[in-house]
């Protein structure tokens, strides 16, 4: 354990040493918070509703989502392709220590970081903004909320784990990990819910993992969701959770396999 301690104390020193790097990735954040928050306050000028929102359920699930995306999102897993490209995959093989923990320590020290930085800017957005804001005092509702975002945190470590994995085969996995992450922008709900979608697209939408990442932990939050629906989420979510472990299981044992680091 403490060797996973050491890990996440090294990788917070890491983004103290670039903290410039650091503070420009949070304030391009908060930039595209406000702009999404300004067009829906602005969309919401003279209405008191719209796609079954009201402008506090709204404000609420588009100020939440700077939080829900740092917890979910925030990974350093992308090195792991670098790591199989140079051949300094193998200094953490021999190393007396499971691989997968680390890069989950490494995760977890950036989700410490980007969500202590994501609850002090709500803080002070909400002081500068005041919205209306709905809070959530269900504790079932709020236990449920945490478990959701425990559940896509995990979806969402193996699914990122995976894209990097392609490095086993190919030298460049930016270009598929950029299209992935596109396309996972649109579709996990971080820039507006997910149901005011068409009907079709809706459907599209919720049968892929993405669904579980950021859009489904703030309905839940929310309290918009029934018991069955809830109950639904989390076996739906499950199931893609238990795919992903198992295919990244293959496919790191077959990548190993073809695994070379000449000099290394």
């Amino acid at each position: 354990m403490n060797v996973y301690l050491q890990i996440i104390k090294g990788t917070i020193d890491e983004y103290a040493t670039y903290r410039l790097s650091f503070i420009l990735w949070r304030v391009r954040l908060v930039v595209q918070l406000l702009v999404v928050y300004f067009m829906w306050w602005a969309l919401f000028s003279g209405h008191n509703n719209l796609f079954g929102y009201s402008q506090g359920a709204m404000l609420t699930y588009v100020l939440f989502s700077s939080f829900v995306r740092p917890f979910v999102m925030g990974t350093r897993t992308q090195e792991v392709a670098e790591y199989i490209r140079s051949g300094s995959l193998s200094n953490y093989l021999v190393r007396p220590m499971n691989f997968l923990g680390f890069c989950a320590s490494r995760d977890v020290a950036d989700k410490l970081l980007n969500v202590l930085f994501a609850v002090f800017e709500i803080v002070v957005l909400y002081f500068l903004l005041r919205p209306q804001l709905f809070i959530q005092t269900d504790i079932v509702m709020i236990l449920f909320f945490f478990a959701a975002l425990v559940m896509g945190m995990i979806l969402f470590f193996y699914f990122s784990l995976l894209i990097s994995y392609m490095g086993f085969w190919t030298p460049d996995v930016w270009a598929p990990r950029f299209l992935s992450f596109v396309f996972a922008e649109f579709f996990t709900g971080a820039l507006f819910p997910l149901d005011i979608l068409s009907g079709p697209l809706y459907l599209i939408a919720k049968s892929l993992p993405f669904f579980y990442f950021i859009y489904f932990p703030l309905k839940v939050y929310l309290g918009q969701l029934t018991p069955i629906e809830i109950l639904q989420g989390f076996s739906i979510g499950f199931v893609w959770t238990a795919g992903l472990w198992w295919l990244a299981v293959i496919v790191w044992n077959r990548g190993l396999r073809a695994y070379t680091a000449e000099g290394k």
